[in-house]
C-alpha cells in the first residue's frame, strides 16, 4: 500500500526555518509537533503495515492529526507576523 508522508516540514516547506526555530524555542508548539509526529507515524504505520484496525478508530486519528496540524499553521503564521516568539 502506497502511504503519504506527512512530516511537517514536507506539509509547510516555505515553514521550514520556522518549524526549526519554533521547536528549539518554544514549548508548546515543540509538545504540539511532538504529538503530531507520534500520531503522524502511528497512521503512517498501520497503512504501511495495512493493519487491521476498525475504520472508525483511523478516521479519528487522521481527525486528530489534521487539527494538530491546523494548530501548528496557526502557529507558524502568528511567528511569521511576529505575534508568536521563541522562548513562549
Amino acid at each position: 500500500m502506497q502511504v503519504d508522508h506527512h512530516d511537517l516540514h514536507t506539509e509547510f516547506p516555505e515553514f521550514s526555518e520556522a518549524i526549526n526555530l519554533l521547536k528549539a524555542g518554544n514549548a508548546h508548539f515543540a509538545r504540539q509537533l511532538a504529538s503530531y509526529q507520534r500520531l503522524t507515524g502511528k497512521v503512517e504505520d498501520l497503512e504501511a503495515h495495512d493493519m487491521p484496525v476498525a475504520d472508525f478508530t483511523l478516521e479519528d486519528m487522521k481527525k486528530e492529526r489534521v487539527r494538530l496540524k491546523d494548530a501548528l499553521y496557526h502557529m507558524l503564521l502568528a511567528f511569521r507576523a511576529g505575534q508568536l516568539s521563541i522562548k513562549s
